[in-house]
Formats: C-alpha cells, structure tokens, sequence
C-alpha cells in the first residue's frame, strides 16, 4: 500500500491510529493523537478516513432510538433448573482446622480432630433437625484419619446413607449424606 505524508492510518494488530510525518523504505513514522513518534512497516497500517466508519455503523439509528430500546422493560425469564443441579446438597460444613478455629497453637492433634468431629456431629444433628436432606462434610484429602472417623460416626445413624460427595466439585476431599426421614425403629 502506498502512503503519503498526511495520510491518516490506523495501525492493524493494536489500537493506534495517527498521521504519516515519514515515509523510508518499508518504514513509515507516524505521529499518534497524544503526539508520540512512532514507525511501523508498512504493512502493518492501513489507510483511514476519519470518523466515516463510525458514521457507516451508527447511521441509521439515533441516539434516543437506542436509549428507548434498553429502556424497554424485558419479561425476565427464570433460570432452568437442570434436573441433576436440583438435588445438590443444600448444606456444606468445611471440616478444616483454619475453618474452625483461629489459631491452633497448643492443640494436639487429638485435638484438633475432636474439634472436628464434635463440629460434624452438632451439624449433623442440625441438619436432621432441621429436615436438611443432604450435606456435604468437606474434610479434604490428607492422610484419612478424618475421613475415616467420619464414617464411623455417619455409621452410627441408622437413617444416614454417606458417599463420596461430587468429584467434579469437591474432588476427593468431601463425604456427602443423605438423611432418610421416615426410618421405622428396629
């Protein structure tokens, strides 16, 4: 393409327009809008007229016809539900440490795991109470002393049924119960 001192260009692979100052070789300098000298290859501008693109692209609307437009009251429509999204757990409880207290300092690892496992049994017991029918235990992966204590606990309810929680969203870190409600006694 051929430039001329004058011409004004707009740069291809940037945000950048400006007016040709210098044309050498297959380098052109350009001067921007906030004045700064800069050269690029020839190949790299293009010529443009000034505002005309604008004009092509907002011609035929006004600016009241837009504000009209998204002014307009639009019937919200309610976000589908899918079906597996429905029965997610409504509750879940983070079982780690950092999550239940604030400092650790002077507790033993017995402890800690107390900690948890009194947090997992007052939570269950509120979920079974309040008719929650699944939560989900974060306890993270570690070395499954937690997750194993955590099962012995959900094993001593007779109307718990508890599995690895989703894998996509909790990886192999949670343990999900389902609370049955109507259990006949043994």
């Amino acid at each position: 393409m051929k430039f001329r001192k004058g011409d004004i260009v707009s740069v291809l692979d940037e945000d950048l327009s400006g007016i040709v100052k210098g044309i050498m070789g297959n380098m052109v300098s350009i001067e921007t809008e906030d004045g700064f000298l800069l050269d690029f290859k020839a190949d790299a501008l293009i010529i443009s007229k000034p505002g005309s693109f604008k004009r092509e692209i907002f011609s035929h609307s006004d600016l009241s016809a837009v504000v009209s437009e998204k002014e307009q009251s639009k019937k919200r429509k309610q976000p589908k539900v899918k079906a597996k999204e429905r029965y997610q757990p409504t509750m879940e409880v983070d079982l780690h440490i950092n999550q239940l207290t604030t400092s650790t300092k002077g507790m033993t690892n017995y402890d800690m795991l107390t900690l948890q496992l009194d947090t997992a049994k007052r939570q269950l017991d509120f979920a079974i109470n309040k008719r929650i029918q699944k939560v989900v235990f974060i306890h993270g992966v570690g070395e499954g002393v937690l997750k194993l204590e955590l099962e012995y606990l959900f094993g001593r309810y007779n109307n718990v049924k508890f599995y690895d929680a989703n894998y996509q969203k909790y990886g192999l870190g949670a343990t999900e119960v389902y609370i049955y409600r109507n259990v006949k006694p043994n």
